[in-house]
């Protein structure tokens, strides 16, 4: 299965830094506060992707218990999980590292996904963003806020927008209409004048509100 790099960082971030700043008065002043900040992927699809269920709707330090439960049930490196070797854990197993019977079910059917075939990883480099992310949320407990922040952070693809994510609609409201709420509609205004770059705006963006680095 093709991985991205340990610490792997997109090579049109620059380029897209200086477009941006050119365009948008709100990012030209932004970008410079984070100096040679990047984004950065690391770990391998499925992996990112169960950890992503792991974690759903649960605190960040409660996810890290049950994925260090999880991953240890499942062997191997915690960091290259291998979906055959879920798929030989049944559902009190599972439910024995602390997931809940929705999440179990769950990451049995990311794993039957991945190792059927069923999603095309090698072919991702070739599709556009909506086919991954149609293969994506046909995967039970992925939906398209989950599906766009692997766009970005795992696949590291340009121009994403993803409008469902709150923490981007608070950005937009507070930098670009003073705190004033923002319909969908207007978030998506202000998001179509960042293209091709809409996934490092959404970066900036949210750095904005936090100044460490967005992970994922």
């Amino acid at each position: 299965m093709p991985r991205v790099a340990a610490e792997a960082t997109p090579q049109y971030w620059d380029d897209a830094c200086r477009h941006l700043a050119k365009r948008d008065r709100v990012l030209k002043k932004l970008i410079p506060k984070f100096g040679e900040a990047r984004l950065r992927s690391r770990g391998d699809a499925f992996t990112t992707l169960a950890r992503s269920i792991v974690g759903q709707q649960i605190s960040v330090k409660a996810a890290q218990a049950v994925w260090d439960r999880f991953s240890g049930a499942v062997g191997g490196v915690p960091t290259q999980l291998v979906p055959s070797d879920v798929l030989k854990l049944d559902l009190p197993a599972l439910r024995e590292s602390g997931l809940s019977a929705r999440k179990s079910e769950y990451l049995q059917d990311l794993a039957r996904h991945f190792d059927g075939g069923l999603v095309h990883v090698t072919q991702w480099e070739g599709m556009d963003d909506e086919a991954i992310i149609d293969e994506l949320i046909a995967i039970r407990g992925i939906g398209r806020w989950t599906a766009e922040m692997f766009l970005i952070f795992h696949l590291m693809r340009p121009d994403v927008l993803p409008l469902d994510d709150l923490g981007l609609i608070k950005g937009i409201s507070l930098n670009y209409f003073s705190g004033e709420p923002v319909s969908r509609a207007e978030a998506r205004e202000v998001g179509d004048a960042w293209a091709p770059f809409r996934s490092v705006a959404t970066w900036y963006i949210w750095r904005s509100l936090d100044p460490l680095p967005v992970d994922y």
